[in-house]
């Protein structure tokens, strides 16, 4: 509690599943939480469950910059969490300008908005991806691996990756960098993606829909330690040697779309709903996964639950949730 009672934090896209979760885990230790909020979606957790009336939040979009400095000012923001993007690799590929506007610009703007504030903001977290990475033959990807995105959401994350450490190198801004798995938890509301959708569809006693050919391999990991990861990293972004670094955080266990599938309804109770595979997904990596062994060395951090536990809560949630 104490490394967080009174700090002074500026989250944005807040609304989103990690940032939710994020909020959530800061407001609980005692942090003054400001969140950065574009639009009002009412069964974001944010809203739904009443963590925005435990915040400030503060209404913009992440390329304004007059926004941006205003609230990092006014608020007196001594750490910055970037979680504020656009995330569905669907969604990018249809529109890949506001895609880049949201995830590069964006990113950008924020990190000119920090430096400007030097006697302010103490430590920035920019939250990136394993897409990061793009295609590479030899996984897992380690942080030392080449920033080769070559589809819209891949290549964003990867330019605002190399943002980042070029604020580091240029103007030493006390920066990380987080590349995190696949997410999931309570709060996905966007069911196109693979955990929320299967399990509607399961709740439902529905097929699920499956938009790959269900191979594609994958490192999921639980939005609750996800959140915790960060908070582990920002509390060492006192010390030097942390700045302008890359941490991988995620499961280190890579299964199958198929086999995630499986293991959901079988926690559902509903093995016997056979996916419906559509295998008309597109510009996708097939095979990603995360080496952790820097997070494990420097921070000695590792995450708290299984698979199967974290998919376990989240199930529960939805079911409360969905009725």
């Amino acid at each position: 509690m104490s490394a967080w009672r009174g700090r002074r934090v500026f989250v944005t896209g807040a609304s989103g599943l990690l940032g939710s979760a994020l909020a959530e885990e800061l407001v609980e230790r005692g942090a003054a939480v400001t969140c950065l909020v574009r639009d009002w979606v009412p069964a974001a957790r944010l809203f739904s469950e009443g963590l925005s009336e435990r915040t400030n939040l503060v209404h913009g979009e992440l390329e304004d910059l007059p926004t941006l400095l205003r609230a990092l000012n006014e608020y007196e923001i001594d750490t910055v969490f970037h979680l504020g993007a656009q995330t569905i690799v669907g969604t990018a590929s249809r529109s890949p300008l506001s895609t880049f506007e949201s995830n590069i610009k964006g990113t950008w703007v924020l990190l000119e908005a920090c430096r400007e504030l030097p006697k302010l903001v103490k430590r920035v977290l920019v939250a990136s991806s394993d897409k990061a990475y793009g295609a590479h033959e030899i996984l897992p990807y380690t942080e030392d691996a080449p920033l080769v995105g070559r589809y819209p959401y891949d290549v964003s994350k990867s330019c605002a990756d190399l943002l980042a450490f070029s604020y580091f190198h240029t103007y030493r801004l006390p920066v990380a960098v987080t590349r995190c798995g696949n997410l999931y938890g309570g709060g996905d509301l966007n069911f196109n993606r693979l955990v929320p959708g299967t399990i509607r569809s399961a709740l439902a006693g529905e097929r699920p829909i499956v938009r790959s050919d269900g191979t594609y391999v994958r490192d999921y990991f639980y939005v609750r330690d996800a959140a915790q990861a960060y908070l582990a990293l920002a509390e060492r972004m006192d010390e030097p040697r942390f700045h302008g670094e890359a941490f991988n955080f995620g499961t280190e266990t890579p299964l199958s779309v198929l086999d995630v599938v499986a293991l959901v309804l079988k926690l559902v109770r509903r093995p016997e709903l056979e996916p419906v595979v559509l295998d008309e997904a597109s510009h996708e990596i097939p095979k990603q996964y995360l080496d952790c062994s820097k997070a494990r060395r420097m921070l000695a951090w590792k995450p708290a639950h299984s698979l199967e536990e974290g998919l376990s809560e989240t199930i529960e949630w939805y079911r409360a949730a969905l009725g």
